[in-house]
């Protein structure tokens, strides 16, 4: 972090939609920072390089799917939050659009195969359906544009943004193929350090916080409706709650919840140590802002 930029992690290839929602937000990112310098986006091959990275300080902060609209929770993404001890500091929501990508004297007729992330596949899937195309999954969609890229061969195409066609100079066959047009990631820009300016950010861009937990409780009956209950007691809105298994003890499991409210509000405190208290293992991954792009 000593050229002076503010460097920020994502998994894949530029063109990503990770990094799409970071350019499309990096005025909010460089007011969490504190610091006004050119923000660098820093491509790593996985989400847990990405994690790693912003755990051992070579970047200031990193970017991570954490549930789809339609297709649901990246659950690599929840089991990466347990290992490593970084904090969410801010919540976007993008408007997924999805392309389909080949090269330039290539027509839909001509395709054969066709390449992205499992996701992108997942969330394309009623239009690849209709021309029974040979699915190959890729570690990433822009990814996939610069593989086809490297391959000239018009017979296969790659789903991915409107950017990583512009980036491996590419033809647009057709965009908007996904499933559901109200196709959206969600992404938390993790920290090495919890945010400390939400109060300001929050009431200067109108938007109001949210925080998440992540605990496991005792096998007794009513552990979890006790946890639930320090919260509800309080009126504190749950936004979200599910569950991942331990993936060192069988048929246990970690509860990631989402609630309304700053964790240095009294209310939140409160709640905060009292279920805490009835809890195996607890810990705060974070209060953040949520923003839509």
């Amino acid at each position: 972090m000593s050229s002076g930029n503010l460097l920020v992690a994502f998994q894949g290839e530029h063109g990503a939609f990770s990094e799409e929602a970071v350019l499309k937000n990096k005025d909010v990112i460089a007011e969490l920072s504190g610091v006004k310098s050119r923000l660098k986006t820093i491509p790593y091959s996985s989400f847990e390089d990405v994690v790693r990275s912003v755990d051992e300080g070579r970047v200031d902060y990193g970017i991570l799917p954490i549930e789809n609209s339609q297709e649901g929770t990246i659950s690599e993404t929840y089991d990466l939050l347990i290992k490593y001890n970084v904090y969410a500091v801010l919540d976007i929501k993008l408007r997924v659009v999805h392309c389909l990508i080949s090269h330039k004297d290539a027509e839909i007729e001509d395709i054969k195969r066709i390449y992205s992330h499992i996701q992108g596949l997942k969330q394309c899937s009623n239009f690849i359906d209709r021309y029974r195309w040979e699915k190959i999954p890729t570690y990433n969609t822009a990814g996939s544009v610069r593989i086809i890229s490297e391959h000239n061969d018009k017979s296969e195409a790659a789903i991915a943004s409107k950017k990583a066609a512009s980036i491996y100079n590419m033809k647009i066959l057709e965009e908007g193929i996904e499933n559901n047009d109200r196709n959206y990631t969600r992404f938390f820009i993790i920290s090495k350090n919890p945010q400390t300016k939400l109060r300001y950010l929050s009431d200067y861009l109108d938007i109001p916080i949210k925080t998440t937990i992540i605990f496991s409780t005792y096998h007794i009956p009513g552990a979890l409706y006790s946890c639930i209950g320090e919260l509800a007691k309080r009126n504190i809105n749950i936004s979200k709650l599910e569950s991942r298994p331990n993936r060192e003890k069988n048929w246990e499991y970690f509860f990631f919840l989402d609630f309304e409210g700053n964790m240095e509000d009294k209310k939140c405190i409160e709640a905060i140590e009292n279920l805490g208290k009835k809890t195996s293992f607890f810990k705060t991954l974070g209060s953040y802002i949520c923003l839509e792009s």
